[in-house]
């Protein structure tokens, strides 16, 4: 298998302009910048996932053998430390520790809500229900 050259996605996050677009679509860098015009969804498409990881995007457009092959054609690299079990991927192993700049690229915001708010969900309602009831109850003429 070639080598292949190894970016960051800090590196790649620099390519983010219409004059020089790229992208990372299953652990390999692509320059899509020749592609922009070409694209059958326009080059917004394109320029929204512009030096980001756009996997998520591409595999849930569904898209045809013939763009999964053109990533072949436009890649320029892969990402550090992207490993696959299959193997039409090349498995790049991290050699360097990722710097506290890069590493933010990979962090997860975890917004947990209170425990109470489910059952705040769950009791409102209900609550504004049978106070609808009652009242309905208690006016209706006999």
């Amino acid at each position: 298998m070639a080598e292949h050259t190894v970016f960051t996605l800090l590196q790649v996050a620099q390519h983010k302009s219409k004059n020089d677009c790229w992208l990372v679509i299953d652990g390999r860098v692509l320059n899509v910048t020749k592609f922009l015009e070409e694209h059958p969804g326009g080059e917004e498409v394109l320029m929204e996932s512009a030096g980001k990881d756009a996997t998520k995007e591409f595999n849930d457009i569904g898209h045809s053998k013939t763009a999964k092959n053109l990533v072949v054609k436009y890649q320029v690299g892969v990402i550090q430390g992207y490993t696959s079990s299959n193997n039409e991927h090349v498995q790049v192993a991290s050699t360097e520790e990722p710097t506290k700049r890069e590493m933010s690229a990979f962090v997860i915001r975890d917004e947990r809500r209170p425990k109470y708010s489910g059952l705040l969900e769950f009791i409102v309602p209900l609550l504004v229900a049978a106070s609808y009831f009652c009242y309905r109850y208690l006016t209706r003429s006999s």
